[in-house]
C-alpha cells in the first residue's frame, strides 16, 4: 500500500455498519457543515488517521494535529509514527518529509481542488462539492461530499459531525484506498499565533517544486 504527501492529506475511512435516520436529522447534517464553512472561521484540533487498502487487507496509522484559517490556510502537523507537514500559506502548499529532508511546493490553485483541507479550510463547501446527507452511524450525523471534477483524486468523502461538533473524515481515494481521521480536542474561532502558517525551509533541506 503506498500513499504520497499529497494522498496521505487527502485521506479515506470506513467504519461500521448504516443505520437510517429520520430525514429531518440527515437534513440537517448538511445544515450543520455550511454553518461550519460559514461560522467557523479558525480552528485546531488533534487527529488519529488509519488507512486502509483497497482489499482491506493492511492499515497503517497515523496522528498529529490540524490548524487552519479561512479561506485558505492550514496546517498538518503529523507526529506519529514520522514527522511531517502540510502547510497552506495562502499562496502555496508545502510539504516537509522530515526522514527525506525534502520539501515539495506547489501552488494552492494546483494543491488543493476537491480536498478535504479544501472542504475543512476553504470558503465556499458548495463549489468543489454535491452535497447530500448520508445515513447516522457511529454515533455521528454524515455528509456525503462528492467531488464534482470527475478526474480528481478523491472518489468520495463524508464528514460526521457529534451535534454541532465535526468529530471525524472519511474518504475513498481514486484507487480505492479508505482514510479515516477522526478528531479530537476540536476548537473552533480559536487565535491562532501570526506565524501558524508561515513555512520555513530547515536547513539543508531540498527543495523540489511541483507542477
Amino acid at each position: 500500500m503506498t500513499q504520497n504527501p499529497v494522498q496521505r492529506f487527502c485521506l479515506a475511512w470506513l467504519i461500521g455498519a448504516a443505520l437510517l435516520a429520520p430525514l429531518a436529522a440527515r437534513a440537517d447534517a448538511v445544515d450543520t457543515l455550511r454553518e461550519f464553512g460559514r461560522d467557523v472561521h479558525t480552528g485546531r484540533a488533534n487527529f488519529s488517521q488509519s488507512v486502509t487498502s483497497p482489499d482491506g487487507a493492511r492499515k497503517k496509522t497515523a496522528s498529529g494535529s490540524f490548524e487552519f484559517n479561512r479561506p485558505d490556510r492550514f496546517r498538518f502537523s503529523y507526529t506519529k509514527p514520522f514527522v511531517q507537514q502540510i502547510v497552506a500559506d495562502g499562496k502555496k502548499v508545502w510539504i516537509y518529509d522530515a526522514d527525506l529532508n525534502q520539501v515539495s511546493v506547489r501552488l494552492m490553485s494546483a494543491a488543493l481542488g476537491a480536498t478535504p483541507a479544501a472542504l475543512l479550510a476553504g470558503a465556499a463547501v458548495d463549489k468543489d462539492f454535491t452535497l447530500s446527507a448520508a445515513p447516522s452511524r457511529d454515533g455521528l450525523d454524515w455528509v456525503l461530499a462528492t467531488p464534482k471534477a470527475k478526474d480528481g483524486t478523491i472518489r468520495t468523502l463524508q464528514i460526521g459531525f457529534k451535534g454541532k461538533q465535526l468529530a471525524a473524515l472519511e474518504i475513498v481515494d481514486a484507487f480505492g484506498q479508505q482514510s479515516l481521521l477522526q478528531f479530537s480536542d476540536v476548537q473552533g474561532n480559536v487565535k491562532l499565533p501570526d506565524d501558524a502558517f508561515r513555512f520555513v525551509v530547515p536547513k539543508g533541506a531540498d527543495v523540489i517544486d511541483s507542477p
